[in-house]
């Protein structure tokens, strides 16, 4: 697999994501986007919100009336994903509630950083344009999602 230069923009405020699960997220991210192939100079948006923030966006861009773990907004069209002034690619934005990620853990009966790892990879895949709607899609972005965790298991024993 090709390596290329990659960083994540994170927007935590409140400083809910320590040094070492920033560095998870960006391992996760990444693995995510070179096991699909992806191998451009690029960079993400990580934005953490309250309950409040994500139940009014996922309304308001997804018509959906309750809070969700992550949205994903990639950013390409028809001609491929945006260079911002000939510099890195923008791959697209990824929100997350940390609240409902760290609900969700609990109720999976799994660590909080597994569920990090592994909704940091299925929003990294959304933002590739794999999606779960259609079951043929789900198996294809399921099956892609088992191959990325696997990778970080390798080098992570808390997943």
């Amino acid at each position: 697999m090709n390596d290329f230069n990659f960083s994540i923009d994170f927007d935590d405020e409140k400083n809910q994501l320590s040094d070492k699960q920033k560095e998870r997220v960006t391992e996760a991210v990444y693995t995510a986007l070179q096991t699909a192939g992806f191998s451009e100079d690029s960079f993400v948006s990580y934005t953490l919100v309250s309950k409040e923030t994500m139940q009014e966006l996922n309304k308001n861009h997804k018509n959906k009336d309750y809070v969700t773990d992550v949205l994903s907004f990639p950013q390409y069209d028809e001609e491929g994903f945006m260079a911002i002034d000939g510099e890195d690619v923008f791959v697209g934005d990824i929100v997350i509630c940390n609240d409902k990620l760290k609900e969700q853990a609990e109720e999976y009966g799994h660590s909080y950083m597994r569920e990090l790892s592994y909704i940091s990879v299925h929003s990294a895949l959304h933002l590739l344009g794999y999606d779960h709607i259609e079951e043929d899609d789900k198996i294809e972005m399921r099956s892609m999602e088992k191959k990325v965790m696997a990778k970080l298991a390798e080098v992570y024993d808390d997943l």
